[in-house]
């Protein structure tokens, strides 16, 4: 994929091809939903040296949010009502933004064929660095761990070469014929906010924010206590089960990721800005 060839050796033909082309790839988890509680090497059936080829990986879970399922059902709704119109008055129509989609084309063609930016040598020095730095975080992070095991996605040479991809697209979007550390750091953050989410779900057993060092067994452990103590129809005080549970030997992070988890998966449902909790499934 990097290297943007195909080899064959088929018939008694063996010849390497070009192929100038992108991969957009999508996976389900191999339970069917993401659980919050697992690793991303448990949610993804996909070995590292294939996940390691990819530059940006995104892990896309169903939260349920009415503002943003609002937004997919209408366009959802929109596809459909408009599967009948021209193609153009459909683009017209589903368009957003001061850019018509003609133009769009006139200028991702422009970059593709004009501009090859290379790196500047301060450009160069951000990206090492970086690359160092997050070499170093996610070695320290496999020590702290109590298994130790390597992450989903390990951090090679591969995704050094990923960053200076991302960083001389950007350069190109932006017609210039150098890259700028602007470039770099915008890179930097699109590597964070997808293949470092996901390397973060290694170790917290969330992919969408810290949960210090409580592991998922203390959180799953958790849960089962709340749901039996919170029996289907009741309500309780949300502190009154914390303490509850605090006394019992839960610790009291893995109580408040638990009710969260709960919330989410609509098991629980908060009352009075939470602090009410009520059993509803």
């Amino acid at each position: 994929m990097e290297q943007q060839t195909i080899s064959i050796a088929k018939a008694g033909i063996t010849t390497v091809l070009n192929t100038r082309a992108s991969v957009l790839a999508a996976a389900n988890p191999i339970f069917g939903r993401y659980d919050d509680l697992k690793s991303a090497a448990e949610n993804i059936d996909l070995m590292t040296t294939i996940l390691s080829r990819f530059d940006l990986i995104f892990i896309v879970r169903d939260i349920r949010d009415e503002e943003r399922d609002r937004g997919i059902a209408r366009h959802v709704l929109g596809v459909h009502m408009n599967a009948n119109a021209p193609a153009g008055i459909r683009v017209t129509q589903g368009a957003e933004g001061d850019i018509d989609m003609p133009t769009i084309k006139k200028f991702v063609s422009y970059c593709r064929q004009r501009c090859a930016p290379r790196l500047s040598v301060e450009a160069g020095q951000t990206l090492a660095s970086e690359y160092v730095g997050i070499r170093d975080t996610v070695r320290r992070r496999t020590l702290e761990s109590e298994d130790g095991n390597s992450p989903t996605v390990p951090i090679t040479v591969r995704q050094l070469e990923a960053l200076v991809r991302i960083s001389e697209s950007l350069a190109k979007m932006r017609l210039r014929a150098e890259v700028t550390q602007e470039d770099v750091r915008e890179a930097i953050r699109l590597f964070q906010a997808s293949t470092g989410v996901a390397l973060a779900a290694d170790y917290n057993g969330d992919p969408t924010r810290t949960m210090g060092f409580e592991r998922p067994e203390q959180v799953a452990r958790a849960e089962e206590f709340l749901k039996r103590r919170i029996p289907l129809g009741s309500t309780t005080k949300t502190s009154r089960i914390q303490e509850e549970g605090t006394g019992q030997g839960y610790s009291h992070p893995a109580l408040v990721r638990a009710i969260s988890l709960l919330i989410r998966r609509g098991e629980l449902m908060e009352r009075d800005r939470g602090r009410v909790l009520k059993r509803i499934r």
